[in-house]
């Protein structure tokens, strides 16, 4: 039985997936739910949230180490030609939150998996189907040994290979977004995208020489969408906001389900699943804490009106982790 795979993805960069993905992990941490994070983003912003420099300095830049403390390095081998993937070291970032480290190096599978998506349709080639199903098998031996009751994904904001085989990797996908013309722009884009990738993979599978091969179901169900509210500004009109957040439930509906369904406002659409602030004092503030923002205390500098935006924020993440949460529930496959 495969541990549940949800990706953080959009289009387009600046909505927040990498904060997403920090702070559910540290939300589910707090409920008592063992998570696996993998940063799958090239950039590696994911790990550089959850790890200090000194930390990462040992793990990326270590003399020796050859990449082996991090996702890249356990899938280096099969890229090499030197064989499959290894085990992945999970680096325990909290009791319950266990981290597939990312890597720059990554961005060198990207040809590598264009080419093996292109020779999964040919006769007999093994080889390929281990490539496009390497990220999948090594996120479930990951969440394995670290008995994590279901991984969080960050990617990159592109249609590229990389982004591809993770998202047939994944079972379901939540696109944050921003209230913005790009935002949109990016989800109309995205979209018609995982419907084909889905239904390619599916034609794909059935021709996988190798039953040992194991291989992602390459579900990619939308689970939904997080509104991340911008910072207002004196030069954007309210109503310009109110014309794109308004026009998220159709766009969603239209390109990334298939449907022509009636559209509720954005607060009552059943696929919103949640809308976060933008607590623009507590970024900052948690960033010099290396907390989230739902745990910074006094002592972090907390006070007064900050503690009222912390209490906020712990009540907005709560409500997306359990909203989150609950539709997972849907699939029998989850346990904690």
């Amino acid at each position: 039985m495969s541990v549940p795979v949800i990706a953080f993805f959009n289009n387009k960069g600046g909505v927040g997936k990498t904060s997403l993905v920090y702070h559910l992990a540290w939300m589910y941490a707090d409920q008592g739910k063992r998570v696996l994070a993998a940063d799958l983003d090239p950039q590696a912003n994911l790990s550089s949230a959850f790890l200090d420099e000194d930390r990462l300095t040992t793990l990326l830049w270590t003399e020796g180490t050859a990449h082996e403390f991090t996702l890249y390095g356990a899938i280096n081998p099969l890229l090499a030609g030197e064989g499959d993937i290894t085990t992945p070291h999970v680096e325990a970032v909290d009791e319950k939150i266990g981290l597939l480290v990312g890597d720059l190096n990554l961005s060198d599978f990207e040809d590598e998996l264009a080419d093996s998506w292109l020779n999964t349709l040919s006769a007999n080639k093994p080889r390929a189907f281990r490539v496009m199903s390497a990220f999948w098998r090594v996120m479930q031996k990951g969440a394995e040994d670290f008995e994590a009751a279901f991984i969080l994904v960050d990617l990159g904001p592109n249609l590229g290979s990389i982004n591809r085989a993770a998202l047939i990797a994944s079972d379901y996908v939540v696109v944050p977004l921003a209230p913005d013309l790009f935002s949109l722009q990016g989800l109309r884009n995205l979209g018609p995208r995982l419907r084909s990738w889905r239904a390619e993979w599916a034609q794909r599978t059935v021709r996988n020489p190798d039953p040992a091969i194991l291989l992602p179901a390459g579900k990619i169900e939308p689970l939904g969408y997080v509104v991340m509210q911008p910072v207002m500004r004196l030069d954007r009109p309210i109503r310009a906001y109110e014309y794109w957040i308004n026009r998220i439930p159709q766009d969603y509906a239209h390109y990334v389900l298939g449907q022509v369904e009636a559209i509720a406002p954005v607060r009552e659409d059943n696929h919103q699943l949640g809308i976060i602030k933008h607590y623009q004092s507590l970024v900052p503030m948690a960033q010099e804490a290396r907390k989230p923002m739902f745990k910074l205390k006094p002592g972090d500098g907390a006070l007064g009106s900050h503690m009222h935006a912390v209490q906020s924020a712990y009540r907005d993440f709560k409500t997306l982790a359990d909203q989150i949460y609950a539709r997972l529930q849907l699939s029998p496959e989850v346990s904690t």
